[in-house]
Order: C-alpha cells, then sequence, then structure tokens
C-alpha cells in the first residue's frame, strides 16, 4: 500500500506542504506533486463532482505520489471508505461538533480494532487486490496506518467539545474552519469567545492528545504566523489562483492595447 507522505511528516513533528483542488483539472496534480506539495485537498463539500472524476483524480495522485484529502459531503459509512478503497490518503469532514460524531466517522473509515470498516481489499488503495489472501498481506494494518481522518471545527460547540474530539482514537487532526466558526461565533456572540481564543482552544486541545492542528489562511503571512504557533497544515493555493493570472494576464495586454 501507498505510504502518506502527509502522515510521515507529522509524525515527525512537521509541516505537512498542502495546496486546494475544487475543479477537475487532471494536470494539476502532477503540477502540485513537482512542486513540492505533500497532499492535495480535494472539496467535494462545496463543489461538484461526478464520482469518475474523483477516481481520475485520485489514480493521478497515487500515479505521481502525492497525498489526496477528500473534504467528503457526507459521512454515509460506506461512501467514506469508498474514497479510500480509490485511493484518498485521507479524509476532512466537515462539522465535527461531537465526540459522538467524530467515533461515527472513525468506525467507518477504519478497521478492527480501531473501528468497522468494510473489507474489499480490491481497489485502488489495495492494489487492486494484488496481494490478497497471501500469508503476507497486511493490507489491513498498512490502511490503518497510513489513512489519516480531518475533524473540520467550525461551530461553537465544536470549540466546547475539542478536547473530547481530539481525544478520540482514529482522529488525526482538529481543522478550523474560519469562515464557519467565525460566522456562527458572531451570529451567537453568547458563547464569549473570539475566533482567535478558539483557534487557541483547538489548538491547545490537539496538543494535549498529541493530534495535529490546523486551519486556513489568507497570505503567507499568515500561514507563517499560523505554522509558528504550532500548525501543521495551513493549505495554501489552489485552482481559484486562475482568476488572479486571468487579470494579471488582461492587465499586461490592457498596457499594450489601450
Amino acid at each position: 500500500m501507498r505510504r502518506s507522505k502527509v502522515l510521515a511528516k507529522w509524525r515527525a513533528g512537521e509541516f505537512a506542504r498542502f495546496c486546494g483542488l475544487g475543479h477537475f483539472i487532471p494536470f494539476y496534480i502532477q503540477h502540485a506533486a513537482h512542486n513540492k506539495f505533500d497532499g492535495i485537498w480535494l472539496d467535494l463539500e462545496h463543489r461538484n463532482f461526478d464520482l469518475r472524476e474523483v477516481q481520475h483524480l485520485l489514480s493521478l495522485c497515487h500515479r505521481f505520489d502525492i497525498d489526496c484529502m477528500v473534504r467528503s459531503p457526507t459521512i454515509q459509512r460506506s461512501r467514506l471508505y469508498r474514497f479510500l478503497e480509490d485511493g484518498a490518503a485521507g479524509l476532512m469532514i466537515p462539522f465535527v461538533s461531537t465526540a459522538e460524531k467524530a467515533r461515527a466517522i472513525v468506525k467507518a473509515a477504519k478497521f478492527p480494532p480501531i473501528g468497522n470498516r468494510g473489507l474489499d481489499g480490491t481497489g485502488l488503495d489495495a492494489d487492486f487486490g494484488l496481494n490478497r489472501g497471501r500469508p503476507d498481506d497486511t493490507f489491513v494494518q498498512d490502511a490503518n496506518r497510513e489513512t489519516f481522518i480531518v475533524a473540520q471545527i467550525e461551530e461553537p460547540e465544536a470549540v466546547a467539545n475539542a478536547e473530547e474530539i481530539a481525544a478520540v482514537e482514529g482522529i488525526d487532526a482538529l481543522f478550523v474552519g474560519p469562515a464557519d466558526l467565525g460566522l456562527r461565533l458572531d451570529t451567537y456572540p453568547s458563547f464569549g469567545m473570539s475566533l482567535d481564543e478558539a483557534v487557541a482552544q483547538v489548538a491547545a486541545a490537539a496538543a494535549k492528545h498529541g493530534k495535529v492542528w490546523a486551519r486556513t489562511a489568507s497570505s503567507i503571512e499568515e500561514v507563517d504566523k499560523y505554522r509558528r504557533q504550532g500548525s501543521l497544515m495551513i493549505p495554501h493555493g489552489g485552482d481559484f489562483a486562475l482568476a488572479q493570472m486571468l487579470k494579471t494576464a488582461g492587465d499586461e495586454l490592457d498596457s499594450i492595447l489601450v
């Protein structure tokens, strides 16, 4: 089974380089790998993909040896582990606000004794069954060791429960979604905490239980700030940067044509 570059970095206490992808752009995979990214955050929550497109992108991630973290639009049990069977290195799950939900996700995505994932053993993650049935087949153990689960913290309830969520075996990282969490903190001020205070509480909960904490950032200066505060995953760069490229190209053409 392919080994996770992201988990290798995290286990060594190192920062994992992530970029984002929200559209079906196959060439993006090789360019991300070429530019030393460890992982691609594939957003299926807010973007529409055909499942065959997802399979194609995951196969390219294996081809070019880069992790793919799928942000799933569902927590339906078999759908989660089919993303893993199709080659995802990790799962990002939105709105994990309780330890109970975290445990249900782990149950779906990890094999016993950690979870209760269904065993097929013929997907891309298992080399399409080449070693199935052999006495030295270690696929189950490898899959539990080389896949990761990221719980998104996006509600005040999740911040309050951050320690319990971080304590769940099989949860590897707590990822603060500052847009959603910030919206809810502003909408429900009775929680009595700023976004920065909430992030600090989540970071402390993750550190207490030996887990990674992460968040998004709007600039390289913010990436550096949060990295120095101990975050080992802050996605930087994505396909929406193409919009800025087109603006720059348009401005350049204006400079010679207008």
